[in-house]
């Protein structure tokens, strides 16, 4: 009798082994034995109660799903959306109020919004925003802005307001396409930034905005020019 009693006792703890996990991974053997998948435990023996282990996130270059630049009442001034996760122009409008709205509310530069990693940061009469997949890492999507806001501002030699972006569309666009391109992150420093932007001013295009006179050093050459009369 006290030697059914003690495999009675044995057999208990296994089947709660197969449950909860024992020290030295008796739920793992119990599961290979069975000829089902093998596991790693957790540290401990803790086992995976009634869940299979989470398994590796695939990394992805596809880091930014959205960039947005909205003035202080939340209108809209540049939207960029790489993705299909709000595929219609009212579903991007709505997106965008209910973000300026939390942000208006949340103190500090990140907030998870509607399951998405949101930085945002502003500047002037600006909120600049980038958004990023819900587990995104917090410090790229931070890269992003800084660079942004730091390429502007180095090129506008102004503090980074809705006056002057107004005034400089085409090379915000063209700021935000050297560093985004279809959501993957292309650059991340702001000299280099510039200096690509300083090799594209001599195509013939139709960007005679102050951002690329600044580029040209067509406003030095006006003032060398007058001072000689």
């Amino acid at each position: 009798m006290g030697g059914d009693g003690g495999m009675g006792r044995g057999k208990m703890r296994k089947r709660n082994g197969k449950e909860w996990g024992e020290p030295g991974g008796g739920a793992g053997r119990d599961k290979g034995a069975a000829g089902g998948p093998q596991y790693p435990e957790p540290e401990g023996g803790g086992g995976w109660p009634g869940l299979s282990p989470p398994g590796p996130q695939e990394p992805s270059l596809y880091t930014v799903k959205a960039l947005l630049v909205l003035d202080s009442l939340g209108q809209r001034l540049l939207a960029k959306y790489y993705d299909s996760t709000f595929p219609t122009a009212k579903e991007q409008s709505a997106f965008e109020r209910s973000i300026f709205m939390q942000s208006q509310r949340a103190g500090g530069e990140v907030a998870s919004m509607q399951g998405l990693t949101v930085v945002y940061r502003s500047s002037g009469d600006l909120c600049f925003y980038v958004v990023g997949g819900g587990q995104e890492n917090e410090l790229m999507l931070l890269s992003v802005l800084t660079c942004l806001l730091d390429a502007l501002g180095h090129l506008l030699q102004k503090e980074v307001e809705k006056r002057w972006l107004l005034d400089n569309m085409e090379g915000m666009f063209l700021v935000v396409d050297e560093i985004v391109d279809r959501g993957v992150i292309l650059e991340s420093d702001p000299q280099q930034v510039v200096q690509r932007l300083s090799l594209r001013v001599p195509e013939p295009a139709p960007y005679g905005f102050v951002l690329f006179d600044y580029l040209s050093g067509s406003s030095e050459q006006k003032d060398s020019g007058n001072s000689h009369k």
